[in-house]
């Protein structure tokens, strides 16, 4: 039987032996495609090559490549688990022609690797054709009928409709008849009672999808219509883990080896048996280790090509994938500690070759995981404990609230219901789902953009030079096409031009701004940005002959002080890595003319002492005036050879721009804008050091005229300073003088009121009112010092016990409640301080809440304290 990594290197060796040339896997993560988050299919890195805006080095090509599906048009979250083939993170393996076979060759070799190669059984094999649709004029593709009857007898060659058989990039775009591979996997006397047939398409767990041969010869334009492409392509895609499957003779994706080591470690950690079950009545612990199994490889790949947790964007959906997997580990493996990080050197080592970028940053990816789980378990342990203080009314659980559970603390509708149905209420689940559309909506009104077709103005053009390193202005340059923009921020024009000097966003440096100027007048460039490899400069107006020529003029004051920026986060880097070792890789940068932005690989907090170190050897390097070394379109085994740092998670060609500010020093892939020398930075001063992810820590920092000012600014400050202080010396003495007299002042203050407090005792016992056998205190108290409140009451219930305090007092013009409950009456359950409180917090616009003996409220409405001490009374019946 052949394992996985055999399987997927005899496909790549039978493409190559048929001219395709094999290249790497994109990043998972989609930087260069504003239309994705991240890549969902093998096509993504050959976009431009579909829509003509790049020409292929090569016009066969094949690879293996890294995709993700949990968001948009292709969703597969929530079936993850509970069927046998469905994942987030799945390898496609695939091959591309771009203008050279076509279908002919396509169909013959899918199906000479499949029976031929890796010997599947023919009479297995189901094979389906576009069936035409007449509302688009399409007719049958019967050019893939008769190529397919060469191989397959006629009964099992299935005619599809326009969902299953004719693919599409998007609402716009290259598209066209696709023809599916299926196999069916079922045991011999299922087959005969079933005809496969009737399961192709039917998600059926065993009779699957493998192959989808794509055949591209249509662009879908803006308005819906088609017209035919002037070249053909082929764009394949095989689902690597269906096929391992298939080849290893197993019923699920889950029981090859591509899963079995991630669930042998899981069941292992749980103490738990893997069954291998599915259905309705399979144990829930099979589908929360196949959720665990499939989400770390998913998160750990996306951590390993850049993308971190976060609170937004891509990083977002990351968290979600993650606390899905902690949420089934602690809900139905009880497991109250992390354990996905553990899964990481497994995983490392099972794909670590084809992948090497994994293994390369194993002990960077699983102290992440180990960060998120950590902070995401604290989240549901306050999720449980705000579930038990919310209201119940009439045994039901408040949509709203459910939501808030949701949206809070991560805790989705059906962990909610099993908490509720195991604590004896229900979940008003039509009000979570109104309140979830609601969120919904706005998600999707923040994201309306209406995109019009691409007006040609010079057809045929070759692709886009860009001049931006060496010219700031071009003349009699020419407008290629342009297109209508609308989103939330207005009306635009996307305008592509034949030669350019402005630098698209990219590499974390924004795009240039500037002006197009035409025998009209000017047009202002507001944002240049990159779409795949497509410089597009965004503008609000258009000429009114897009055919005469322009001047293009970047904003050169914006475009200096970035260079500034750029090439100091070079030498920051390079003194990262110097003073806080080699473990320091790049995750993030952002650039502009005002600051820099660096975010880098550590685990602790960057030091003073440090930081210091580090702002001298850039400052340092910036006096050495170092010229900048630029080697452009270097083949990527050179730039190799030389030592230059590449980031994990950039997709690069086969040749590069290397940036070097002295070769001992700093040697970086990079694609941005820099100075051509250092000296012209000035002065670099770092700002800030910040944690902004688990093992991610972010330095911001000013350069040049802003650096000056900033140092200026706390000069002045600091000459204030030592004037408001009197400071003859050191202002950090007079500083510390100040604070030690304010602390010895304070204690003397706390002192005072701790004495005026415990002075109030025995007024305050004449207050007190017995009723069953328990002591009762309701009051206002004269004091502010919440200390000193707390050990004033916890004072008197040990001298009046049993007894029930209730206290009220202002803090800073704030109201403030406390109750306090004597042991053994919490105990027997006649009050909990907690649940009081959160009834009479509501007369001071507050809220509030604690344990059973002891809880304290904080409001708004100074009024409302002698109403909500009225209704301790009257509960009491004092």
């Amino acid at each position: 039987m052949l394992t996985a990594s055999e399987i997927r290197n005899t496909f790549l060796r039978f493409f190559e032996e048929r001219g395709h040339l094999i290249v790497p896997s994109a990043p998972i993560t989609n930087r260069q495609d504003p239309t994705l988050m991240f890549t969902n299919a093998g096509m993504n890195q050959f976009k431009d090559y579909f829509l003509g805006n790049q020409e292929p080095t090569r016009t066969r090509i094949a690879d293996t490549q890294k995709c993700l599906r949990v968001s948009g048009k292709h969703n597969d979250l929530e079936e993850v688990g509970v069927d046998s083939y469905h994942h987030t993170m799945f390898e496609m393996l695939g091959n591309w022609s771009f203008g050279d076979y076509f279908k002919e060759e396509a169909i013959q070799w899918a199906w000479e690797l499949l029976t031929a190669e890796y010997g599947l059984d023919k009479d297995r094999l189901y094979v389906t054709i576009f069936e035409g649709d007449d509302a688009e004029g399409l007719e049958e593709d019967t050019e893939a009928v008769r190529l397919w009857s060469k191989w397959v007898p006629e009964d099992r060659i299935l005619r599809g409709n326009k969902k299953d058989n004719f693919w599409e990039m998007g609402e716009s775009g290259p598209c066209g008849p696709c023809s599916e591979i299926h196999v069916d996997l079922r045991a011999e006397d299922q087959r005969q009672k079933v005809d496969a047939r009737t399961l192709v398409n039917q998600d059926h767990p065993q009779v699957v999808e493998i192959w989808n041969l794509v055949f591209i010869q249509f662009n879908r334009k803006a308005d819906g219509s088609l017209e035919q492409l002037p070249a053909r392509h082929v764009d394949t895609g095989m689902g690597f883990e269906r096929l391992v499957m298939a080849l290893q003779g197993k019923q699920s994706n889950y029981d090859t080896d591509v899963f079995s080591p991630l669930l042998q470690t899981i069941s292992g950690q749980a103490d738990i048996p893997y069954t291998n079950q599915y259905g309705d009545t399979a144990p829930r612990t099979d589908m929360a280790m196949r959720v665990i199994a499939d989400h770390v490889r998913a998160v750990s790949f996306t951590i390993a090509d850049g993308e971190l947790p976060a609170s937004n964007g891509a990083g977002y959906v990351i968290r979600r994938i993650l606390r899905r997997a902690v949420r089934y580990a602690y809900s139905f493996l009880d497991l109250k500690e992390p354990v996905m990080y553990k899964l990481v050197p497994v995983l490392a080592k099972q794909m670590g070759e084809v992948f090497p970028e994994l293994a390369a940053q194993e002990a960077f990816v699983s102290r992440v995981i180990l960060e998120e789980e950590k902070s995401f378990l604290r989240t549901l342990e306050g999720g449980l404990k705000r579930l038990e203080q919310v209201p119940i009314k009439d045994g039901m659980l408040a949509g709203e609230l459910a939501f808030e559970l949701y949206d809070t603390f991560g805790f989705p509708i059906d962990l909610t219901r099993l908490i509720a149905r195991e604590k004896g209420f229900q979940v008003d689940e039509a009000g979570f789902e109104e309140a979830l559309e609601v969120q919904k909506q706005r998600s999707r009104a923040a994201s309306v953009k209406t995109t019009g077709d691409w007006e040609t103005v010079i057809p045929g053009s070759a692709e886009v030079v860009f001049l931006g390193y060496d010219e700031l202005e071009v003349d009699d340059v020419r407008i290629i096409k342009y297109r209508s923009v609308s989103n939330r921020q207005g009306d635009f024009f996307q305008v592509v031009l034949d030669r350019t000097p402005f630098y698209p966003e990219g590499g974390g440096q924004v795009g240039d701004t500037g002006l197009l100027v035409s025998a009209d007048g000017m047009i202002r460039v507001v944002d240049t940005v990159r779409e795949n490899d497509l410089i597009i400069h965004l503008t609000r107006q258009m000429p009114d002959d897009p055919t005469r020529p322009l001047r293009a003029v970047v904003d050169e004051t914006k475009r200096r002080l970035t260079e500034n920026n750029h090439s100091a986060t070079h030498l920051l880097h390079a003194a990262l890595r110097q003073v806080l070792g080699d473990h320091v890789q790049q995750k993030g940068s952002m650039l502009n003319d005002a600051y820099l932005r660096f975010d880098f690989s550590h685990f602790q907090k960057v030091t003073d002492t440090e930081l210091t170190q580090i702002e001298r050897i850039v400052n340092k390097k910036i006096r050495e005036n170092i010229r900048l070394g630029e080697a452009r379109k270097l083949p990527i085994e050179e730039a190799k050879a030389a030592g230059a740092m590449m980031l994990f998670g950039e997709k690069y060609g086969d040749h590069v721009r290397m940036i070097t500010f002295d070769p001992q020093y700093s040697r970086e892939l990079c694609g941005g804008c820099h100075v051509p020398e250092t000296g012209r930075i000035g002065l670099f001063k770092l700002t800030t050091e910040t944690a902004v992810a688990a093992g991610v820590r972010r330095i911001e920092a000013l350069t040049a005229d802003a650096a000056e000012a900033y140092v200026h600014d706390l000069e002045v400050d600091l000459k204030e300073a030592k004037v408001l202080l009197k400071a003859q010396g050191s202002v950090t003495e007079s500083v510390q003088t100040v604070l030690d007299e304010n602390r010895q002042l304070r204690k003397q203050i706390e002192t005072i009121q701790e004495q005026q407090a415990l002075g109030l005792k025995s007024g305050l016992k004449g207050q007190m009112m017995e009723k069953d056998g328990i002591r009762y205190l309701v009051a206002m108290l004269p004091v502010e010092d919440p200390k000193s409140v707390k050990n004033l009451i916890f004072q008197l219930e040990q001298e009046l016990s049993p007894a029930v305090i209730v206290t009220g007092n202002i803090h800073q013009d704030k109201p403030m409640l406390s109750v306090i409950i004597s042991k053994e009456i919490a105990d027997a359950g006649t009050w909990h301080a907690g649940q009081l409180i959160r009834e009479w917090a509501k007369a001071i616009q507050g809220g509030g809440g604690g344990q059973p003996f002891y809880a304290t409220a904080g409001g708004k409405d100074v009024d409302g304290l002698e109403v909500a001490l009225k209704a301790a009374r009257d509960q009491f019946g004092i």
